[in-house]
């Protein structure tokens, strides 16, 4: 499916360079996403000694945000999808904006915590759209893979610089400096999108009535499962709270697709998840979700509390990873032309997937080993977190870019907390004692191998399923286009 570029039909930008400035705003909006968890995890330790905040409010310093960005997309990517994907980005940085000024007069861990869910509120709001204008901005998959490349590229950066940046920042100033700095993106971003990109068509748009019951119960669903496995982790699995959101969670799934089943105009259409280039991005990007998380996690307990590296050069062991994710992008857009859009997501996917199961069964046996499962991980998600998005957005009608684009969003976000929680918990079933305490005996140093071990490769089956299913749909794309011709309003049966 092409959809015409913000000239119309046939005139969009001919090159990258002919959408600098749509481009430098579409890639603010995401470094803002990339940065901003990064960059204040630094300042925690700083931040609890200036408010007096307990271990859990700074727990929930970074969790409110994370938690209200997950169970907002599928919201406002139903919303923009009405009334305008410009539009409603545009909204979102003002509030980030706002949002982020607040932080000046912030006293106490409660009012920084409402600071952080409004800017989860901005980010469900930005995020999403970022994919589907870039998508819609072009009129060929060559330059939407290139400039997808090009605004993850910026993101990653700034995931890759924020801890080093944000402790210099912390030598020289407050840490709401760290905060503060999200107004001059937002504005950046603002005037690059204000300036930069037509205002939607209103024929792209759908003019179904919003489904507000779906709208709360698919919000409740995402935050209670985002929220399980934070109390896995916090509270272990013989604590009653964990299970308890979770059932909810599970409830809330139970009465969300029963009411998109039901409602006439529902906010997710569960036939387009049937679709094949859907199901098999939405596959690709939960696998990578699971596979990545998993991986990070236990490489982190690794380094530190296993090999009792201090945390700046486990930092450094984490640099094969960050040098690929930044390094690796002039070598996307060429992979990508040589083996097609279909091939590059499920290889990309797989070599994900190959690097958990590397760190599972050899990880133990040296550091080459966990660097190699760092380069593997990052090489695949390099690419798979460009076309595995893109192909989503291919198969879904035009006028559903957004919710698609906030669907991948919220796969990888449930996936990745999924990973932690899998992980987390046979930790916590396997491991004697306490897993903070250092030195271990011989017996615990033997119980963490075991668990590393099963939760890799459990994580890496469950990984491996989602890449066959995709795999699987992939090929059922290519033959529903083979036999069908592509219609750009209507999606083909799955």
């Amino acid at each position: 499916m092409n959809e015409p570029g913000a000239g119309g039909p046939g005139r969009g930008p001919r090159s990258l360079r002919e959408a600098w400035v749509a481009l430098a705003g579409l890639s603010a909006v995401f470094l803002f996403e990339m940065l901003d968890n990064s960059i204040l995890n630094v300042a925690l330790p700083v931040i609890g000694r200036d408010l007096h905040a307990s271990a859990t409010a700074l727990q929930w310093v970074t969790g409110a945000y994370a938690v209200v960005f997950g169970g907002l997309m599928l919201a406002f990517g139903a919303v923009a999808d009405r009334f305008g994907r410009r539009r409603i980005m545009l909204i979102g940085l003002v509030l980030l904006g706002v949002a982020s000024l607040a932080t000046a007069v912030v006293t106490t861990p409660a009012q920084l915590i409402a600071v952080r869910a409004t800017m989860g509120v901005a980010a469900a709001m930005t995020t999403p759209g970022s994919m589907a204008l870039a998508f819609r901005l072009f009129d060929e998959d060559g330059l939407r893979v290139r400039a997808l490349t090009l605004i993850s590229t910026v993101g990653l950066v700034g995931l890759a610089i924020g801890p080093t940046a944000g402790g210099m920042v912390l030598a020289v100033a407050p840490w709401q400096v760290l905060l503060l700095v999200n107004v001059p993106i937002a504005a950046l971003a603002f005037f690059c999108v204000r300036y930069g990109i037509a205002a939607d068509d209103p024929a792209g748009l759908h003019h179904d009535p919003l489904d507000v019951p779906g709208m709360l119960l698919g919000t409740a669903a995402i935050v209670l499962t985002l929220l399980a496995p934070t109390l896995f982790v916090d509270q272990g699995a013989g604590s009653w709270a964990p299970w308890a959101v979770t059932a909810g969670a599970a409830a809330s799934v139970t009465c969300f697709v029963l009411r998109e089943r039901l409602a006439r105009h529902p906010l997710l259409d569960l036939k387009l998840l049937a679709l094949p280039l859907v199901s098999s991005g939405l596959a690709y990007k939960a696998a990578t979700g699971l596979a990545t998380a998993g991986l990070t996690y236990l490489v982190t307990l690794q380094l530190q509390l296993d090999w009792g590296w201090p945390p700046a050069l486990a930092a450094l062991g984490m640099l094969p990873q960050v040098v690929v994710l930044i390094a690796g992008s002039p070598f996307v857009n060429p992979f990508v032309r040589r083996v097609g859009l279909d091939r590059a997501a499920w290889i990309s996917a797989a070599a994900v997937v190959s690097g958990l199961a590397v760190h599972g069964l050899l990880g133990r046996f040296g550091y080459p080993w966990v660097a190699l499962a760092l380069v593997l991980v990052a090489a695949g998600m390099r690419v798979v977190g460009v076309v595995a998005g893109l192909n989503v957005v291919r198969g879904l009608p035009g006028n559903r870019t957004t919710i698609g684009t906030a669907l991948v969003d919220t796969a990888s976000q449930v996936a990745t907390g999924t990973g932690i929680a899998v992980t987390g918990t046979i930790l916590a079933l396997l491991f004697t004692g306490d897993l903070t305490a250092s030195p271990w005996g011989p017996r615990q140093t033997a119980e963490f191998h075991q668990a590393v071990t099963i939760a890799g490769l459990t994580l890496t089956l469950v990984a491996a399923a989602l890449v066959g299913w995709g795999f699987v749909r992939t090929r059922r794309a290519a033959g529903v286009r083979a036999a069908t011709p592509v219609n750009d309003t209507v999606p083909q049966d799955a």
